[in-house]
């Protein structure tokens, strides 16, 4: 299957090496040997032989000695890796500011955020220097730099892609998806990327069905929730105008769609329920991170103070802080009543959405509230904005959802987007109802390749 404009790789590998100046979106080129369909992974997707270094100083010197599952999926069906992109450093953070290699670009404005933590691929699809870019989502990381950047960005439900080989953030939250410039190359991309993996006892043992074959636009009598706590923060008018604009639509399409309010007691902690539990996991997932086994080693006189150096110049500030939250959330007398309290929490809003969504086909809401932020305006904090405008994402990975973004339309000349989120298991659904939004805007295949 053709997939967007693609270029040779070759051509990808060059366009990809001149821009980067621009848009510091790569950490490492990859120069191909092979004809083929350009891709770039996220650099947190483990190469054999090539540099992997989840945009963290610990790991600025780690090669792998194996490929991700992934890898073999993708080489099977023609993809040729031409770049590791740059991301949030573990990918921890929403704003790909935080990446060892420096931030990453929006190419709509350079300077402006691309999102985070998979920035680098959004922008290498953005930009049209590749036709598909390979991201995880843990909380967002996806859709939001999908929706800031203007293309589709798809999280699939929990299981659905193997994540082995992938350097992990929160193993209850990580999924692994992708970017494209129209909602077919996405659906067929899950095909490509989607199965069981022995050697990921979380992956999904369901069907695999031929998505980009069965997608179409016919929506009618689908039932939509319009996620009202959402629309109900949002000031913007371009963001409300063009999320109204595509509800009606969508209505004349003959979907039926209701707007519904969840508890906005348990939707307000959203986010710092997710940050105790992402972090608590992050904690003990890169308690490897030492300095002694691979990555970056500082001096010591003893194994500890190796350990302690290491950890000291290898993670910046906030991944420190991150971590310090993590340890203090598992500490054994901490756990009852953070930790676990969190998993409580966590269990309530899963089971408040699913209330309903179960009885529909899929929960809608703009992506993100606004435009892409000024780097200059932007914080590295998640914790500074705990609106649900900007955290309902969140509530898919709690749930293990398929949730995706798509372009609806600009401001300002810079895109906005459209969140679809489905029941488990169900992206058929999903990309139908992206298929039916991609129509009305007219926004297939848009990039903006001015570099």
């Amino acid at each position: 299957m053709r997939i967007g404009n693609a270029a040779s790789p070759f051509e990808a590998y060059e366009k990809l090496k001149k821009a980067n100046d621009k848009l510091n979106c790569i950490v490492t080129a990859i120069e191909p040997h092979e004809e083929g369909i350009p891709i770039a992974l996220k650099d947190n997707v483990c190469t054999r032989s090539i540099l992997t270094t989840a945009s963290c100083r610990i790991l600025d010197n780690y090669i792998p000695v194996y490929d991700a599952t992934i890898i073999g999926r993708l080489k099977a069906k023609g993809f040729v890796p031409v770049a590791k992109t740059s991301m949030d450093e573990l990918a921890m953070g929403g704003t790909n500011m935080t990446a060892l290699t420096g931030p990453c670009h929006n190419p709509y404005d350079l300077e402006r955020i691309s999102g985070g933590s998979s920035g680098g691929s959004a922008v290498a699809v953005a930009s049209g220097l590749v036709p598909v870019a390979i991201g995880t989502d843990t909380g967002d990381s996806i859709r939001k730099p999908a929706s800031y950047c203007g293309v589709v960005g798809v999280k699939p439900s929990y299981g659905k892609i193997s994540r082995y080989g992938i350097i992990p953030y929160a193993s209850s939250l990580d999924h692994v998806g992708c970017f494209t410039t129209n909602v077919r190359d996405a659906a067929y991309m899950l095909e490509v990327l989607s199965g069981r993996d022995d050697k990921d006892m979380t992956s999904s043992f369901e069907e695999v069905p031929s998505y980009s074959r069965i997608i179409n636009s016919d929506i009618s009598g689908r039932k939509l929730l319009i996620f009202k706590n959402v629309l109900d923060e949002i000031e913007d008018h371009d963001v409300l105008r063009a999320f109204n604009d595509t509800v009606t639509v969508l209505r004349m399409k003959g979907a039926v769609i209701e707007e519904v309010s969840f508890d906005e007691t348990l939707m307000k902690a959203v986010l710092p329920v997710y940050y105790l539990i992402a972090n608590g996991e992050a904690t003990a997932n890169h308690a490897n991170l030492t300095g002694i086994p691979f990555g970056e080693r500082a001096q010591g006189k003893d194994f500890e103070e190796v350990m302690i150096n290491s950890r000291s110049r290898g993670f910046s500030s906030s991944i420190k802080q991150r971590f310090v939250i993590g340890s203090y959330a598992l500490y054994k007398e901490n756990q009852g009543h953070y930790y676990r309290k969190a998993q409580k929490i966590r269990r309530l809003v899963v089971e408040e959405v699913m209330n309903r969504l179960r009885d529909a086909d899929a929960l809608i809401a703009p992506t993100v509230p606004g435009i892409a932020p000024l780097m200059k305006e932007s914080s590295t904090d998640e914790l500074d904005d705990n609106l649900i405008s900007h955290s309902h994402l969140i509530i898919a990975n709690f749930a293990g959802l398929p949730s995706l973004s798509l372009p609806m339309g600009f401001s300002h000349g810079l895109p906005l987007g459209f969140s679809i989120t489905a029941n488990p298991f169900m992206e058929d659904i999903m990309f139908d109802i992206a298929k039916a939004v991609e129509e009305y805007t007219g926004l297939e295949g848009q990039t903006k390749e001015d570099f």
